[in-house]
């Protein structure tokens, strides 16, 4: 039964890609396990953030709910509407409610094109706008982001990083979808631009009743801008709950690590809290670990991680929590002591009588 108040519900997409070998011993039968099974709702008019480390297949998933990538299986109804095997041409009218602000505002606009074409290419394509009327419009876009509208005619080398966005923004903005992936549209930009941009797409969340799939890998800014929190590890959903009882009450070990590497800006804050860190590297995509996937690294992994998968499900008395460990934290829980931590101990010493880190 289908919820009105979910806009996108994601069930069970996995997407692999074919690894290509130009060695005569290797067969082409290995894959990239990009996102494996993985199921979340995004309700209307929220900010749902999802998180990660590099590599976790954060954007690869954006791209398969909006279906610039073919899913391997699974499926993603767009409100109320299967949208997994549509074609180009059935999708064209889809698309229309769902636009992507891109990362790399230097790599996500064409240099040879000026401003004002970019921004109305929405409006070209989908035949809505022409002339004056789509130069109009064009320059309200601007204005709307903070632009000057009598820069129409420059082009993108003339506007640095955060006016770039915002253009980016504009873009995103001119068929007034229901729907904006962010793929982490601040993470290349100064910290006090990030704020800027940050702000200003909350102000038009509220003005146009925006849904939001933010994605980052700072968590100091999924909790600035998150109404709810999806973690993502080697191609999984591991965790997933409000923003504040996610922040209060972190249940994976891999949730609790992330945060932990947060900077804080109190000094005596920072040297009291305890920071874990992880041995090892990130396993392959290409040949992901049995069982648990976070089992390698995981300080609490014990057995039954090692070859039995945890599911994702809702840990009792937590509603709306849900959890993908066998073992998961308890209130106020810290992780044991890695092998990695005792290792940067030995190389950094702390002096019994002072406290201070030898130098």
């Amino acid at each position: 039964m289908s919820d009105p108040e979910v806009l996108v519900r994601v069930r069970d997409v996995t997407k692999h890609f074919p690894v290509r070998s130009s060695s005569i011993f290797r067969r082409g039968s290995e894959q990239v396990h990009a996102v494996d099974q993985v199921t979340l709702d995004i309700r209307r008019g929220e900010t749902l953030g999802l998180v990660g480390e590099t590599g976790c297949g954060k954007s690869t998933l954006a791209r398969c709910i909006t279906r610039l990538l073919e899913l391997t299986s699974g499926s993603v109804v767009f409100d109320g509407e299967d949208i997994s095997g549509l074609s180009r041409r059935q999708l064209r009218p889809v698309r229309r409610r769902m636009q992507m602000i891109f990362q790399d505002p230097y790599g996500s606009l064409n240099p040879r094109r000026r401003v004002g074409s970019i921004i109305g290419d929405p409006y070209a394509i989908h035949d809505i706008a022409e002339g004056e009327d789509r130069k109009a419009k064009v320059q309200h876009l601007m204005e709307l982001v903070g632009l000057n509208p009598e820069h129409f005619n420059r082009f993108p080398a003339e506007f640095s990083g955060g006016q770039r966005q915002r253009i980016g923004v504009a873009r995103a903005l001119a068929l007034q979808p229901d729907l904006i992936v962010c793929d982490e549209p601040v993470s290349a930009l100064d910290v006090s631009i990030q704020a800027q941009v940050v702000n200003l797409l909350a102000d038009l969340q509220g003005e146009f009743e925006l849904t939001y799939l933010f994605i980052a890998h700072d968590l100091s800014v999924i909790r600035h801008v998150s109404d709810r929190v999806a973690v993502m590890y080697l191609g999984r959903i591991v965790e997933e709950s409000g923003r504040e009882d996610l922040f209060a009450r972190p249940r994976h070990p891999y949730t609790k690590a992330l945060m932990s590497a947060v900077p804080v800006a109190d000094p005596d804050l920072a040297d009291s809290r305890k920071r874990t860190v992880l041995g090892g590297d990130v396993p392959s995509p290409i040949n992901p670990p049995p069982g648990c996937r976070f089992h390698p690294r995981c300080p609490k992994a014990q057995d039954r991680c090692r070859v039995e998968e945890p599911q994702l499900g809702v840990i009792p008395g937590d509603t709306g929590h849900r959890v993908a460990c066998h073992f998961p934290l308890a209130d106020g829980e810290e992780l044991p002591v890695t092998a990695a931590e005792v290792a940067i101990a030995k190389l950094i010493p702390v002096s019994e009588t002072t406290g201070e880190t030898g130098r």
